[in-house]
């Protein structure tokens, strides 16, 4: 595999799935109080949200220096890579992108071409497994770009979350909007749109939020990958079920939402993450 792939785990790739395809993984930061973590070396999804339902506080996260990309960058160009295709959480939410393209200043000759997926969580992670898969295929570089380019115009996330506390917390979202979720107690539904999170729409029960996203994926037509991704989620397997019955050219992936991401959809969010067919 001559050209490779780098993402950043806000992008929610199972490790097994990643580890397939040859993708590299640079961690972002979690922080709860005075306490770093490296996120997946140091705190797995699992330790995450058991810290999260003992904490008061709101966890923050950071992107990765430009060194973390750089040493990725330079590892895999040590071990023959001609050139290195990098994708990034949007770089409306996080300094990840800006990072990259510093780091990819001190690659040598290796030439690193960075893509901001304007988008999070799975929906990031679909770019870069569509990326990664042309690369297995032997594309070389400008056509590792253009499928993952392909891909992010072809993207959605739409998200179930019982709050919009986190986001409204982490800066993500309007007061106003945050303030009248709470007032009525609805489940918003949020969607992912031109790199940053907007509210979609509001329902009244979990039920109805879930069925609703649902119901947008049943009527989006023709999909080639679809990943359903679930905040310590109870009710993700029966969601699972609900989408089931949607055909895809590749297999489904279903993940956690890990602390990236859950630090600001908060826990019991779901999401969806899908590529529509060209």
């Amino acid at each position: 595999m001559a050209v490779r792939v780098v993402c950043d785990t806000a992008s929610d790739i199972p490790a097994k799935l990643g580890d397939e395809l040859g993708i590299v993984l640079v961690p972002l930061h979690v922080r709860f109080g005075g306490t770093e973590f490296v996120d997946r070396e140091q705190l797995s999804t699992e330790q995450f949200w058991a810290r999260v339902a003992s904490s008061q506080q709101l966890p923050e996260t950071a992107a990765p220096s430009p060194g973390a990309y750089s040493s990725a960058f330079a590892s895999l160009a040590g071990t023959g890579a001609t050139g290195i295709v990098c994708v990034t959480l949007s770089s409306k939410m996080s300094a990840s992108f800006e990072a990259a393209t510093q780091g990819a200043r001190g690659c040598g000759g290796t030439p690193v071409r960075i893509v901001d997926s304007l988008s999070a969580t799975m929906g990031e992670g679909l770019v870069a497994l569509a990326a990664a898969e042309a690369a297995k295929a032997g594309a070389d570089l400008g056509g590792v770009v253009n499928a993952a380019e392909s891909a992010k115009s072809r993207l959605s996330v739409y998200g179930a979350i019982d709050t919009l506390e986190n986001l409204r917390k982490g800066g993500r979202i309007g007061g106003a909007a945050a303030l009248l979720g709470t007032m009525l107690s609805i489940k918003p539904v949020i969607e992912v749109r031109d790199g940053a999170v907007e509210q979609e729409s509001r329902q009244r029960t979990r039920a109805k939020s879930l069925r609703y996203l649902s119901d947008k994926l049943h009527a989006a037509g023709p999909v080639e990958r679809l990943a359903v991704m679930g905040a310590d989620a109870p009710d993700l397997a029966e969601f699972v079920e609900l989408v089931s019955d949607v055909a895809t050219d590749h297999p489904r992936v279903v993940t956690d939402i890990g602390p990236v991401v859950g630090t600001h959809a908060g826990p019991g969010a779901i999401g969806l993450a899908w590529l529509r067919k060209l």
